[in-house]
């Protein structure tokens, strides 16, 4: 079995386990700070941006596993495993300190191994079939997702003290991908020479296109992952007026935008390999401002599932647009490094805000910060469309090592 089956067979295992890791990072983490712990504004905040810290020391992680030698999967399996064991502590010691900083250190161990993931998928994925083989093992992981919402939010709905329990099946799930990912073939990181840990970044600044699209991509993020949490927020929160049950509030929020993603990711998959990159963007961040202006404006459930439904299916595109994008553009030796700044500029954005969110919620209306995130979303569509001509130019990071042999 070659390399492309075989991580195509143990990405498809994996994605089980991520698609229920999902609903930790997306739902059930914050919900039970809010419905258990009634937690703070603060304390949500830092549980919301928890896998945002990850994306953060991204540049870090790569730095440290291209200097080591180690092979991309090995590396990345035991920062999997990382995560798994902060899972067990947060189980065994049920605090409000010790969750959060649990759940920081376990959604920060599965963010911060995305750009060693994407540089397998550069390596081992066929170029013209990357979107493809990507957005399948992604549709399992949101069928997997979709069903667990159901099935958790249901035992949490009858008895709330059950988050332990929950808890420890996240751990297992964080131990199988880490299993998983060991068994998927790598190579080390190629020896760039640099010692600067944050030597990544200067990509951003010595390449025009990366850069200004990093810059669309950051009021695109900040406007989407400020009311990001705010979607549990805005249905468990009494201080909303709506207070929904939790089983109701996991169908809202898992299974129906998880259903949406499903049926739109094989077409999303599709068109990454297809069309130009700018226009894909483009229509995604379209999406995702509709989906907010449609959710936070609703108080009655057909509303709300609209809204949701917007949402998941833009998050559809977004999963393969956001995780491979670098592949169009980066050199193939350097996509792990443009991937980590990418993630690096995600961290940034991922953990302001919510916690400016959050803080900006105490003294607005849901409905009115919505219009702030739609506005940063509009400029950042404005941003994309200017580059639409160079996107037609974009080519697969594979192609570029046929130019320069030539």
């Amino acid at each position: 079995m070659d390399r492309t089956a075989i991580t195509y067979r143990y990405e498809m295992f994996r994605s089980v386990a991520q698609g229920m890791l999902e609903t930790a990072a997306h739902t059930f983490l914050l919900l039970i700070a809010v419905k258990w712990f009634e937690a703070g504004a603060n304390a949500k905040a830092l549980v919301a941006a928890a896998g945002s810290f990850g994306l953060l020391i991204t540049p870090l992680v790569v730095s440290r596993v291209e200097r080591g030698g180690w092979p991309v999967a090995t590396a990345t399996a035991f920062i999997l495993g990382l995560g798994a064991i902060s899972l067990v502590v947060m189980a065994a010691f049920p605090t409000l300190p010790v969750y959060v900083i649990g759940s920081i250190v376990a959604m920060a161990s599965s963010s911060a191994s995305i750009p060693l993931m994407t540089q397998i998928y550069q390596d081992n994925y066929p170029r013209k079939e990357r979107g493809r083989r990507f957005s399948r093992t992604v549709m399992i992981r949101i069928a997997a997702a979709a069903f667990f919402s159901e099935l958790a939010g249901r035992a949490l709905s009858e008895d709330m003290s059950r988050f332990r329990l929950l808890l420890l099946v996240f751990a297992g799930a964080f131990a199988f991908s880490s299993y998983c990912v060991s068994r998927i073939p790598s190579r080390a990181l190629h020896v760039s020479g640099g010692t600067h840990p944050l030597r990544s970044l200067r990509f951003a600044k010595t390449d025009p296109l990366f850069r200004i699209t990093l810059i669309a991509w950051m009021f695109m993020g900040f406007g989407n992952l400020m009311m990001f949490p705010m979607r549990v927020d805005y249905l468990a929160n009494p201080d909303h007026g709506l207070e929904l049950d939790v089983a109701i509030i996991a169908i809202i929020v898992g299974v129906v935008p998880n259903v949406a993603r499903l049926i739109a990711s094989p077409i999303w998959g599709w068109l990454f390999d297809h069309i130009n990159f700018f226009v894909l963007r483009s229509l995604l961040n379209l999406g995702f401002a509709l989906g907010i202006g449609v959710y936070f404006h609703s108080e009655t459930l057909p509303g709300l599932i609209a809204g949701m439904v917007f949402i998941g299916v833009s998050h559809a595109g977004g999963d393969v647009a956001w995780s491979l994008w670098v592949t169009k553009f980066a050199p193939p030796e350097r996509v792990a490094d443009y991937m980590s700044t990418h993630t690096f500029f995600t961290g940034i954005r991922g953990a302001l805000g919510p916690i400016i969110g959050f803080q900006l919620a105490t003294s607005m209306k849901l409905d009115q910060l919505s219009l702030i995130a739609i506005g940063c979303i509009a400029f950042s569509i404005l941003l994309l469309v200017k580059e639409i001509p160079a996107g037609r130019r974009a080519r697969d990071a594979s192609a570029l090592v046929e130019d320069v042999s030539e």
